[in-house]
């Protein structure tokens, strides 16, 4: 496995928006640990339409992919709806890499996250989709 170009301190979400912000550096590190940190075990992560991960080493594999990228992903949190302890996130996002063959990769989408608060007060990642508002 490779090592993270950057291994990140722990840090925990105070809030809905900061899930977001910290998945960004997560990534953007190379650590796929601290992104994972940031997710409930049986959450759910949609790479693309109609194909669902559940759960955090299903995650780990997606994170792992993202990561190859060597990414420098940018995300701009564009709502946050607040409830009963859960909050919907309403983002866009855009990721600039370089596929294993040397060649560039530009993704980008308008996500939608479901965050959900801790009973220590942090917040996770429930359901995570990177393209759910396209």
């Amino acid at each position: 496995m490779t090592e993270p170009a950057q291994k990140l301190a722990s840090v925990t979400a105070t809030s809905p928006e900061q899930c977001d912000e910290l998945i960004t550096a997560a990534l953007n590190a190379g650590d796929v640990e601290a992104a994972l940190d940031l997710y409930e075990a049986d959450a759910s992560f949609i790479p693309e339409p109609g194909v669902i991960a559940t759960g955090k080493e299903a995650i780990r594999q997606i994170m792992s992919e993202f990561v190859a990228l060597k990414p420098s992903l940018t995300l701009e949190v564009l709502s946050v709806t607040q409830s009963s302890g859960l909050a919907l996130l309403k983002s866009h996002w855009q990721l600039n890499g370089t596929d294993p063959d040397g060649n560039p990769v530009q993704l980008n989408g308008n996500g939608v996250e479901v965050v959900r608060q801790q009973p220590d007060g942090q917040w996770l990642f429930v359901i995570d989709s990177p393209y759910g508002a396209d």
